[in-house]
C-alpha cells in the first residue's frame, strides 16, 4: 500500500471535476479520474471530450483515466476496483458528474428530462456511494475517508424554469445527510459542496436558457461580484476531502460566492 491518498472523481473531464482532479494531484493525492466523455442526446449542450480526460492523465503520474457513464453502476464499480488495485485502496470519492435542464416551468418540463436529471445527478451520485463507500470501509481504523457530493445553490434556492433541477440537486443533499448517519462512527464522513454560478459549460447553458449574452448577469446574487472560478470551488472540495474537514460530515459546505447569504 502507498503513502499517498487516494481519490476517485467522476465528471472529471471538465469544470469543477477537472479543477478538482488538478487540486489533488498537485497536492500529491493519486486520482482515478471518470468521464462518459461523450455528448448526451437528452442533453442540449456540448459535454466533455475524450482529450480533456486523457490530458489529465498525460499531466500528472498518478492520475489514470476511466471512461464511464454514472449511471452505470458496474463501470463505477471497476473504477473503485482499479484504485485499490494500482493504489492501494481508497480515501475520497467525489461525484462532480451532473447536467442541467429545464427552461420551462415544471408541469412542463418532459418526462424524458426528469429521468435524464434524476438519472444522473441523484443515482449517479448513489452509483459512485455504493462503489466507493465499501472500498473507504476497507481502510484500516483509524481512518479518515471522505464521500464528497457537488450540489448546487440551486439545492437551497428555487429558480426560474430549472424546478427540475432544484428537485435533483435537493435529493443530492438528502442522499449526503442520510449517507453520513449511516456512517456514523466509522472515520468516513459524507458532505455537499453547493457551487454558485462557476464558469462552466453548465452554466453557458443555463445563461443561453434564459437569453441572456453571456454568464456574469447569472452571479448578480452573489457576493463576489463575478462567476466563480472552477478552481475556486475545486479547492472547497479538495478541502472536504481532506481529513481536516472531519468536523462537518452530514454538512453542506456553501462555495457560492455568497449566493445564498
Amino acid at each position: 500500500m502507498t503513502g499517498r491518498r487516494v481519490a476517485v472523481i467522476t465528471g472529471a473531464a471538465g469544470g469543477i471535476g477537472a479543477a478538482t482532479v488538478r487540486q489533488l494531484a498537485r497536492d500529491g493525492w493519486a486520482v482515478v479520474a471518470v468521464d462518459r466523455c461523450a455528448d448526451d442526446p437528452d442533453v442540449p449542450y456540448p459535454l466533455a471530450e475524450p482529450h480533456r480526460l486523457d490530458a489529465l492523465a498525460e499531466e500528472f503520474e498518478d492520475v489514470r483515466s476511466v471512461r464511464a457513464d454514472v449511471r452505470d453502476a458496474g463501470a463505477l464499480g471497476l473504477a473503485v476496483a482499479s484504485a485499490e488495485s494500482e493504489f492501494g485502496g481508497l480515501d475520497a470519492a467525489v461525484a462532480a458528474a451532473a447536467v442541467m435542464l429545464g427552461g420551462e416551468p415544471v408541469w412542463e418540463q418532459s418526462d424524458a428530462q426528469w429521468r435524464t436529471l434524476l438519472d444522473v445527478d441523484v443515482l449517479g451520485v448513489a452509483h459512485l456511494a455504493r462503489a466507493a463507500v465499501p472500498a473507504l470501509l476497507r481502510r484500516p481504523r483509524p481512518r479518515s475517508g471522505r464521500f464528497v457530493a457537488l450540489a448546487s445553490a440551486a439545492a437551497h434556492r428555487g429558480l426560474w424554469g430549472l424546478g427540475a433541477y432544484c428537485a435533483a440537486k435537493h435529493a443530492v443533499v438528502g442522499l449526503v445527510r442520510g449517507l453520513a448517519c449511516d456512517l456514523r462512527d466509522t472515520g468516513v464522513g459524507a458532505v455537499a459542496v453547493s457551487p454558485g454560478s462557476t464558469r462552466t459549460e453548465m452554466l453557458r447553458a443555463t445563461a443561453g436558457l434564459y437569453g441572456l449574452p453571456g454568464i456574469d448577469t447569472l452571479s448578480e446574487r452573489q457576493l463576489t461580484g463575478r462567476p466563480l472560478e472552477p478552481e475556486e470551488v475545486a479547492a472547497a472540495v479538495a478541502w472536504a476531502c481532506s481529513a481536516e474537514s472531519f468536523a462537518i460530515t452530514g454538512s453542506v459546505l456553501h462555495a457560492d460566492g455568497g449566493f445564498t447569504a
